[in-house]
């Protein structure tokens, strides 16, 4: 905190020590850090030094395990300075910008405040139309997988870079099956027997799904990110698509379960 109230790359250099090298994996995607060879140690010093000085943080700093939400925390708090910093620096005891993305202040939302400090989970915006907080937009762990079905949580866990195996992603007030950050792409996850459905359960089911989907869509896309939606067959796949033709590019047949 007392380094905050300075410049960033500052706050980089001398607080750089205190992270778990072990769990961070730096990626140059500027392709402006390149470093002289020297030891392993050296080298992971400079690069790391190097990108998080810079603007492009962004996909640059993988946390590896269920930290993975630090990445986006990162990201953010370089953008809030960024912010504060135009005009002037915010100065030590002064309360940072209020979060809000490019919002127009007047209608930016308070974030809520817990006693006692933790995590706070975004509530389930009324409509997805309204412009999420920045802050119901940072993925978190859910405690669990919803709903309990061995095989869905089985395709959830095993497709291909998900961040978050064994629990669902919170974002936008929604828990999301899976999290792929390095593609920021949400996932949910069908796993209906779809294909021996009578004619009468398949539209009843088909209907039901298509608003869950919609309503799914707009809030991934309301903080940025992509959205898959996961099914077992193609027969699933053509009535999803038949019955809302803009969903028809997010679906996926699943070959991983």
């Amino acid at each position: 905190m007392r380094e905050a109230s300075g410049e960033w790359a500052v706050l980089v250099e001398r607080c750089f020590h205190a992270l778990d090298l072990g769990r961070i994996r730096f990626r140059d995607v500027s392709g402006k850090c390149h470093v002289a060879q020297a030891g392993e140690a050296t080298m992971v010093l400079e690069m790391g030094l190097c990108i998080l000085a810079g603007p492009e943080i962004a996909g640059a700093v993988i946390i590896i395990g269920s930290a993975l939400v630090v990445a986006y925390a990162i990201h953010e708090a370089l953008e809030a300075y960024e912010r504060s910093s135009a005009p002037e620096r915010v100065k030590p005891g002064v309360r940072a910008p209020p979060v809000g993305g490019n919002q127009p202040s007047a209608n930016r939302k308070p974030v809520p405040e817990l006693e006692g400090g933790g995590d706070v989970f975004p509530p389930r915006p009324p409509d997805v139309s309204d412009p999420p907080d920045r802050d119901a937009c940072i993925p978190r762990p859910a405690l669990s997988h919803l709903g309990g079905d061995p095989l869905h949580n089985f395709c959830a866990d095993n497709l291909p870079g998900n961040a978050f195996p064994k629990v669902d992603v919170l974002v936008n007030g929604k828990a999301f099956d899976a999290l792929q950050p390095l593609t920021r792409t949400l996932w949910e996850v069908k796993t209906d027997d779809f294909d021996n459905y009578s004619p009468a359960l398949k539209g009843f089911a088909i209907k039901k799904e298509v608003a869950e989907l919609k309503r799914e869509l707009g809030l991934a896309q309301a903080c940025g990110f992509a959205f898959r939606i996961g099914v077992r067959s193609a027969a699933h796949k053509e009535a999803l698509a038949r019955a809302a033709r803009e969903l028809e590019p997010f679906i996926v047949i699943m070959d991983w379960c």
